[in-house]
């Protein structure tokens, strides 16, 4: 398996450099308006926006590869583990309204400090091997997770209109930058997690250690480069407006933000339930991301028995995500002209397909660890396809002022699955007496290939529903295979 890991790197990585180059040869490049190459305000800004949200994903990526293997590492069983996955994913969902809400009342830039304080106090809890220490560090990690996914793009929105008056049209080339960098964080993080943990021997807790500096530099390009967000106690953020005064506008402030977060919260519900169309996406993504949140906590257990590094294997599966993004690029060209809607469903059967094979290859006294490798390299191949292609299909069916408010909806059930499969896992497991790599996670596997199914019948009936929508198509000749 270590000969294997190595060797499947090398491959992706190659696979990756040849769909790049093919990419830029067959896609013709975005047009840039000429203000925003020109405008060194912008750059300048766009930078410090990257240096502190770069650092945090960094951060984050660092404690993908060793999680379960810490755990096991501090010799909780499997039933136990799975416990605290559950309570990492109960915690995104209870702190999912939170998260959105915090910023308007604490304010953008303080809620970024807040998650910097609050993940590194999830990291600093894995030097425990006390398991209600560990639960609250999962409870941490999920408040910081929610922050990250919102606080972030919050600030940088608000100080990119309403502070910089910088054009609305110049925000996508900051997120597609923030995105392209994603891929090679996550690939680098598995590489210097494994160089920590297994080639200078400092065990599994090393990349948790070391993502809190990376988090402390994060909060220090946050407090001294990204300015004050809010002045004399307005939580707003808008400094354009005279304040009536620090103890009159805060409370005013706040029930403002809380009358505001309550009405969207209303209003894209309604949206939800109104349109057919938008609630089989959610469908979708519900059944297929939470499949991805139960094959984080599945993929270690079931290889790290044959000894692989471990590190070196999640870079890999970073890899094939990445190339996954690259094959949508391509697929969607000028050249190809594929539409998101196909590659969506040739996504949901390729993870299908790596069930399938999941199912044979993790029976109990028959193990074939490289065919489960290949499996998984394959569900995230398809994953790389899934985000282009549904994060497409939102931007069409749901209307853009409502739409963080409607994926925040979504990502009710999709976390309510992901804990509902790990709880039945921790059942069956606990009741048969089974173990990592025993018939719990075999049939684990055969349920989340059910789910890919009922994932597939939801895109089809979408595209069926919509049969002549040109708005779940690429438009025009240029097509939106350029992203």
């Amino acid at each position: 398996m270590l000969v294997t890991a190595y060797l499947a790197m090398v491959v992706l990585l190659v696979l990756c450099v040849g769909l790049e180059l093919t990419a830029r040869r067959l896609t013709p490049p975005q047009p840039t308006p000429s203000a925003m190459g020109t405008n060194p305000a912008f750059r300048r800004f766009q930078t410090v926006f990257l240096r502190g949200h770069l650092l945090a994903l960094s951060a984050d990526w660092l404690q993908g590869p060793y999680l379960y293997k810490l755990y096991r590492h501090y010799s909780f069983l499997e039933p136990q583990i799975a416990i605290l996955y559950v309570v990492g994913l109960a915690s995104c969902v209870l702190f999912a309204p939170v998260a959105s809400w915090l910023p308007q009342v604490l304010g953008r830039r303080r809620t970024c400090l807040l998650f910097c304080v609050a993940y590194s106090a999830c990291c600093l809890t894995k030097l425990s091997r006390d398991y209600f220490v560990l639960i609250l560090g999962r409870v941490l990690g999920g408040l910081s997770t929610s922050l990250l996914s919102t606080a972030f793009q919050a600030w940088y929105v608000h100080q990119h209109v309403d502070v910089h008056d910088f054009p609305k049209e110049w925000i996508p080339s900051t997120f597609t930058k923030a995105a392209s960098w994603n891929h090679g964080l996550a690939m680098g993080a598995g590489l210097v997690a494994n160089m920590l943990a297994e080639w200078l021997h400092l065990g599994p807790v090393a990349p948790f250690l070391l993502a809190v500096p990376c988090l402390g530099a994060c909060g220090w390009v946050v407090l001294t480069d990204w300015g004050l967000e809010e002045k004399d106690g307005s939580l707003e953020g808008d400094n354009k407006k005279p304040l009536l005064g620090p103890s009159s506008s805060a409370p005013l402030a706040r029930a403002s933000a809380r009358a505001r977060f309550w009405c969207s919260c209303q209003e894209s519900l309604r949206c939800l339930l109104s349109d057919r169309r938008v609630m089989l996406l959610g469908g979708v993504q519900a059944l297929f991301e939470s499949v991805l949140y139960i094959f984080i906590f599945l993929w270690t257990p079931v290889l790290d028995p044959y000894g692989p590094p471990l590190g070196m294997v999640f870079s890999c599966l970073m890899a094939a995500s990445m190339a996954g993004s690259l094959l949508y690029r391509l697929a969607t060209s000028t050249r190809y002209r594929l539409q998101p809607g196909h590659l969506l469903c040739f996504s949901m059967l390729l993870a299908f397909f790596s069930f399938f094979m999941l199912i044979f290859s993790t029976a109990p006294g028959q193990p074939r660890p490289r065919v489960s490798l290949l499996a998984f390299l394959l569900l995230e191949l398809a994953s790389g396809l899934y985000f282009p292609a549904v994060s497409f299909l939102q931007g069409r069916v749901i209307p853009e002022e409502k739409r963080a408010g409607v994926l925040a909806w979504f990502r009710l059930p999709l976390h309510l699955l992901a804990c509902l499969g790990l709880l039945a896992l921790h059942r069956e497991v606990s009741g048969t007496g089974g173990g990592e790599g025993g018939s719990g996670t075999r049939h684990m596997f055969g349920g989340c290939a059910v789910l890919m199914l009922a994932a597939l019948l939801a895109v089809v009936s979408l595209f069926t529903l919509g049969r002549n929508d040109v708005d779940l198509r690429l438009d025009g000749p240029k097509g939106e295979g350029d992203n």
